[in-house]
Order: structure tokens, then sequence, then C-alpha cells
């Protein structure tokens, strides 16, 4: 069957809607390299600009694009773009909320995913926008609301692996070591790759800071990495 892009070349939105799939595929799936996803997602979001500079759902996967570089004023500024024509637009939301924390803003970061999960909330990618709820919150020092984000996903979510990353740090930091030590098991058990890429290596949208936060967190929740 053909694609989209290939029955409608001229039409911007199946090009950035590839994208998006190319780097979830990646970053969330560990399904391909991202580095190579990287690459190809670009240049289908520039098609998509360059067919349509209006497509607020393109500025908004060129935000996750960039985010994913580690390009987070530039992420930041696709994503303001986009809500400048398009207010109400989740994606663009949570990529502004994703952004402003790996910016230092932690707290802002957080208003703005949570914008996104009411004005989408029955979106695929909510638990994914709950994972970067933990994950502000963790940056916030709220270890008790990062557990409540966490069990959120995990109760809906059983088989996802981020979850319990956050909840096994969030316990080490609050030094319940025998829920900790069970939240670690799981996060490898379930997701031995997204392990990897998030905490044996660093991947280049964390901020070192914040990545050195979470090992912390990990190490006193038995991981010895």
């Amino acid at each position: 069957m053909p694609f989209t892009i290939d029955l409608a070349p001229n039409f911007a939105a199946p090009h950035s809607g590839l994208a998006w799939a190319q780097l979830i595929s990646a970053s969330q799936f560990q399904k391909r390299s991202l580095m190579e996803v990287q690459v190809s997602a670009e240049r289908l979001i520039r098609r998509a600009l360059d067919l349509d500079p209006s497509d607020a759902e393109a500025r908004a996967c060129w935000a996750f694009a960039l985010f994913r570089r580690g390009d987070f004023q530039g992420a930041f500024m696709e994503a303001e773009r986009a809500l400048a024509t398009t207010p109400n637009l989740a994606s663009a939301h949570h990529m502004r909320g994703v952004a402003l924390s790996n910016l230092g803003k932690p707290e802002e970061g957080l208003v703005a995913v949570e914008a996104a999960i009411r004005l989408d909330p029955c979106s695929p990618q909510l638990p994914v926008r709950l994972d970067h709820v933990a994950a502000m919150l963790y940056q916030c020092r709220q270890y008790e609301a990062v557990i409540t984000a966490a069990q959120r996903v995990i109760r809906s979510r059983p088989d996802h692996p981020p979850s319990y990353r956050w909840l096994a740090a969030a316990f080490g930091q609050l030094g319940r070591t025998d829920e900790a030590k069970a939240a670690l098991d799981k996060a490898v058990a379930i997701g031995a790759a997204s392990f990897d890429m998030y905490v044996r290596n660093r991947a280049p949208f964390w901020r070192p800071d914040d990545y050195a936060h979470m090992l912390e967190g990990l190490r006193k929740a038995g991981w010895e990495g």
C-alpha cells in the first residue's frame, strides 16, 4: 500500500507525521538508531515546513527533533511559534514544557506539560507526558509527588519502563530501599534497551546535572552502575 506522501507529495502533514513516528520509534521504543532517525526525521520536517510554514503540527514536531538533538532553546522557540498560531495544540504545550525543564525551569515546564494533558487527556502520548511530569517533579525534589505520577502510569501501562525508573529513583531518595529495589528490578527487566539509553548512557537530551541527580536516586535504589 502506498504512503500518503507518495499519493500527495505536496501535502505537509504526512511528512511531519512520519517524522513524529520515526522519532518516537527511536526514543521511546528503541527500535531504531537515534542518530539515524534524527537525520531522516529532520529531513521530513524541513520538507513539511517548506510546503506549509504555518503548519503548527510540523512546528511542534520540529521542536521535538530539536529537543532530541539537545537544542533546548531552539525547541522552546519552535513550540512557541506553534502555539502562536494554534494555542490549544497539546503537542506544542508538551514540547514547550520539556524544553523549559531542560533550560533549568522545571516548575514552568510542569505547568506546560500539565496543560498538554488537560487539552488531550486521551492522547497515546499520555504515558510519556506523565513520565515528563514525574521527571520535572523529580528535578524539583518533590519525591512523594514523583511516586504518585509514576504509579498513575503504571496502573494503566504496567509494561511502561520509564515510570519504574522514576519510581525507583524517588523511592531511593526517600530511603524506601525495598520498594526502590523492586521498582529498579522491574525497570531493567521490562525495559533493558530503555535502561541502556537513559541510564547507562546519557542521551543528548539529558542535562548533565539532571542526569547525575537521577543516577544518585538509582544508586540509592541499589543500582551499581
